[in-house]
């Protein structure tokens, strides 16, 4: 009972924060799962469910605060969405899959910990070929991970110049929905829901909905930020060397 309260209340915190720059959190549910020694692949579906909510509450509070641009993630999604499908039905699992979800985490961590690229005032247009590899990279991983990619794509706007934060989140947000939606038709794992599954989604899914809000507009804790970037940095450490 005291771990089940522990997990809810850790995701209620992931699902906060990762809303409140535009992502599903899916990364950071897994993370949690795994850190608790939980079987993750028995809540595959789920995570991707309440990844289409939280990261769709996400894209409804940036589009209506002003921040989305459809030019800015269109092309993206034209080669995302059918490579996370085609990616769902080589679900990775064991070594691979802890490796490559751990490297992936250090990119929210990252972000957490406030240590990203300058932001640009005048964002350049997205270039056409870059834009198709990159979503068709971005979709094939996030399908295999059974994560939405907003922690990839991310950091690319705004590496490449090419979006605010603002607008790399709400772009972000459409992105995760579109690609959570074309993994979970690709999956072919059964959705299983136990009584504590559902207290840890529903509070991961209050705190997604709640982040959504005050991140599109002003809120911003650090000193949460600090405390989830740890939780995340130890599962990560967790995923790379110790499973």
């Amino acid at each position: 009972m005291e771990q089940d309260i522990t997990i809810a209340f850790t995701l209620y915190l992931v699902g906060f924060l990762y809303a409140s720059v535009g992502h599903g959190g899916a990364s950071g549910y897994i993370a949690v799962l795994s850190l608790f020694a939980i079987p993750v692949s028995t809540y595959k579906p789920l995570i991707l469910v309440l990844n289409i909510l939280v990261a769709g509450m996400g894209f409804y509070h940036f589009w209506k605060a002003g921040y989305f641009r459809w030019q800015l993630c269109r092309l993206f999604l034209i080669t995302s969405v059918p490579a996370a499908f085609i990616g769902s039905k080589y679900s990775l699992e064991g070594n691979i899959y802890h490796y490559l979800l751990g490297l992936a985490l250090v990119l929210p961590i990252i972000k957490l910990l406030g240590i990203k690229p300058n932001e640009t005032e005048n964002p350049k247009p997205v270039k056409l070929l870059p834009a198709l590899l990159i979503g068709t990279l971005i979709g094939g991983l996030s399908g295999m991970l059974n994560i939405g990619g907003g922690i990839f794509l991310s950091p690319v706007l705004i590496l490449l110049g090419w979006a605010n934060v603002k607008e790399a989140a709400a772009a972000s947000a459409l992105f995760i929905v579109l690609n959570s939606l074309s993994g979970l038709l690709g999956s072919s794992a059964a959705l299983m829901i136990t009584p504590s599954a559902v207290t840890w989604f529903i509070m991961a899914a209050t705190g997604g909905i709640t982040g959504a809000y005050f991140g599109s507009t002003r809120f911003q804790n650090i000193t949460v930020r600090y405390l989830l970037s740890a939780v995340l940095t130890i599962a990560s450490v967790k995923l790379l060397f110790f499973m």
